[in-house]
């Protein structure tokens, strides 16, 4: 770092993306990207006409995304807000949200950017740990006087709670918001997103990178009572108020529209993460119960580190995390039917 870069945050220790090879000579299951391409409606909208409107900032308001989004969940305008990825859309919150007085709530295994942002944000982390089987154990986050933060299904795990173990965690903190992370729920969860009416310290935020094709766009979404929608505004309107582009807003809107399209890739990635499952533990693999669209395997031959090296060996990407408690575990994205059984023949070739 320079001699510029601010004492405060000289100890921070950035968020590691997975690998991002350029040149795609690897089969990619590593950043847990969709195998298909977006929605077909999305490749109509962005034309040349489009294309040429770039020089116009896009809409502030994102009326006509805010409102394809709010008629899909069956929400009100107000009870929406969107951003660049749901990354920025949680980043959001917890501005919003937490402060050194009110810290934030989460699991000891979850996402690394919660850790990441607490650190630049001067707020505190209260960090609450999974039982062995790396399910969330909520009665730890009741009565916590915190923001509350649970990723359902939790990453890298998998594993996704019950909307009725949700409620309890928001009738357990109701002066405090329960924000909950559904960047994978489209592949077998239960979206707390019909809770909305029921609960006003409830922020449910979802992204369109997984289930709507749409990583590369960067659009994310919060919804929510519409006073918890207005803090977010605050800060979005502070902050960067163009933060969705004009095409992302015109992909956004089309992937929104077409759920047959939405609902055939997601039950195709389900159904070829549980034929993926019952192979792997045909082979010896320890696995979660995963409702996302990855895996978290562990071989009971080769140890995490290993495996994922000789993997990419063969070029095929998956994650490893170097930490206590997953060192032996690897997350591996759904791909195609195709891509996963050239994985799982790789990993037969491996002796795994």
């Amino acid at each position: 770092m320079s001699r510029f870069f601010t004492k405060s945050l000289a100890a921070l220790q950035p968020y590691v993306p997975g690998e991002q090879p350029q040149d795609m000579q690897y089969i990619k299951l590593n950043t847990n990207e969709s195998p298909f391409p977006p929605a077909p409606g999305v490749m109509k909208v962005i034309g040349k006409a489009e294309v040429a409107k770039l020089y116009l900032y896009s809409d502030p308001d994102c009326k006509a995304l805010i409102a394809a989004i709010a008629k899909r969940f069956g929400l009100r305008p107000e009870q929406v807000t969107v951003g660049n990825g749901s990354d920025e859309v949680l980043w959001f919150a917890l501005r919003a949200f937490c402060d050194e007085e009110t810290p934030l709530a989460y699991s000891d295994i979850t996402y690394g950017c919660y850790k990441t942002w607490c650190s630049m944000l001067n707020v505190p982390s209260n960090v609450l740990p999974l039982r062995e089987d790396f399910s969330v154990d909520t009665g730890l986050y009741r009565g916590l006087k915190c923001t509350v933060m649970i990723a359902n299904p939790n990453a890298p795990t998998g594993i996704c709670l019950p909307l009725s173990e949700i409620e309890a965690v928001l009738r357990a903190n109701p002066d405090n918001v329960v924000i909950v992370d559904e960047a994978y729920v489209d592949f077998g969860g239960e979206s707390a997103a019909s809770l909305i009416g029921k609960y006003d310290n409830l922020l449910v935020v979802q992204t369109c990178s997984k289930s709507r094709s749409l990583a590369g766009a960067r659009l994310g979404f919060a919804m929510g009572n519409p006073d918890l929608i207005a803090d977010l505004n605050r800060i979005k309107f502070s902050f960067n108020p163009y933060n969705v582009n004009r095409l992302t807003c015109l992909a956004g809107i089309a992937a929104m529209e077409d759920e047959e399209y939405f609902q055939k890739c997601t039950s195709a990635v389900a159904e070829t993460r549980d034929r993926t499952a019952a192979e792997l533990e045909k082979m010896g693999f320890d696995l979660t119960d995963s409702k996302a669209n990855f895996l978290f395997a562990k071989s009971s031959r080769i140890p995490g580190g290993e495996l994922y090296r000789k993997l990419k060996e063969k070029g095929i990407l998956v994650r490893h995390f170097d930490k206590p408690r997953l060192e032996n575990r690897l997350r591996i994205t759904v791909g195609s039917d195709q891509q996963m059984n050239a994985l799982l023949t790789a990993l037969r070739e491996l002796g795994a």
